[in-house]
């Protein structure tokens, strides 16, 4: 099997503090490219495969300001400028007046940004996965803690990964083919 035949090598762990630990010390031997397949969140394996923090809240924030200011400026051009009225003396613009319109401007693009950044930075809808090929995935979603060297890293070769997933405590491991 050549090297773009295969996914990588995935571990098969039986709990989470196992997985991070494994985790730990796969990223301290050097390997990059890693990913872990949980039934539900475990606390560390952010730290241990060195994963950055999300940019997402960076992207709602952004979206925020973007509604804020389009709120604004759509209320002052046509307060002010398009269709300029003096109703009861009060100003053509002002700031409290815009308050509910902005607010809700602001939520909506947040909103929106949150929803389809999450979509972009998973990379979703995802129907298929090459890790779906691993014999023991089920397990996956039910009880086991799933570790995977992808085979992009610069330094994988199966053999020795597969070995190493062994030392370290995965009771299945085996090669996956993309």
């Amino acid at each position: 099997m050549t090297k773009p035949d295969l996914y990588g090598v995935v571990g098969s762990f039986n709990d989470g503090p196992e997985l991070v630990e494994a985790a730990r010390a796969v990223r301290e031997l050097g390997y990059t490219k890693l990913d872990a397949f949980t039934p539900f969140p475990v606390h560390g394996i952010d730290e241990a495969m060195a994963i950055p923090r999300s940019k997402l809240g960076w992207i709602v924030l952004c979206a925020g300001f973007t509604g804020a200011a389009s709120a604004l400026s759509l209320i002052w051009w046509t307060g002010a400028v398009s269709y300029p009225l003096v109703v009861g003396g009060k100003p053509l613009f002002d700031v409290v007046f815009s308050i509910p319109v902005t607010f809700e401007l602001t939520v909506l693009f947040s909103a929106f940004a949150s929803v389809f950044g999450m979509f972009a930075l998973n990379k979703l809808p995802q129907l298929y996965h090459p890790v779906f090929n691993y014999s023991k995935y089920a397990g996956a979603t039910d009880d086991k803690f799933l570790l995977a060297i992808e085979a992009s890293d610069p330094k994988f070769d199966a053999a020795q990964s597969l070995r190493l997933l062994t030392t370290l405590g995965a009771h299945s491991a085996e090669v996956v083919e993309a």
